[in-house]
């Protein structure tokens, strides 16, 4: 089994699709998916993946909550943000909890690749 574990948590199924085309597309990853922050943490209870990229607006449990929860359960949890232009607020507030890092949406393929090469150094290529 795989320890290259992502889980992409989107509401938006298009923005979920595109980031695992992204991913799969960039080496020998495990991809898992969720649409919203409830599903996002039982997943993440279960799979324990190596990454989350993690939308922040989404309807019921939004991306800081389920952040909050994920560190609960994991304090090492890499987590990495995703927000559209202008939640700099929240972005700041995804970071004081924990987030590694955080990609501002549209993004680009390359940031999700370097988020991948962060999460799973060993697999970075040279």
């Amino acid at each position: 089994m795989s320890e290259k574990k992502v889980l992409i948590v989107d509401d938006a199924v298009f923005m979920r699709s595109m980031q695992k085309r992204i991913i799969s597309g960039s080496g020998d990853y495990e991809v898992y998916e969720a649409g919203d922050g409830e599903e996002a943490v039982v997943l993440y209870e279960k799979l324990r993946p190596g990454l989350v990229l993690l939308d922040i607006s989404m309807p019921g449990m939004n991306g800081i909550e389920a952040l909050k929860r994920m560190r609960e359960i994991d304090e090492n949890a890499f987590v990495i943000m995703c927000s559209a232009i202008g939640q700099d607020s929240m972005m700041k507030e995804a970071v004081d909890c924990g987030a590694r890092d955080f990609i501002v949406k549209p993004f680009k393929a390359e940031q999700i690749v370097q988020a991948l090469n962060r999460a799973f150094p060993s697999s970075a290529e040279v």
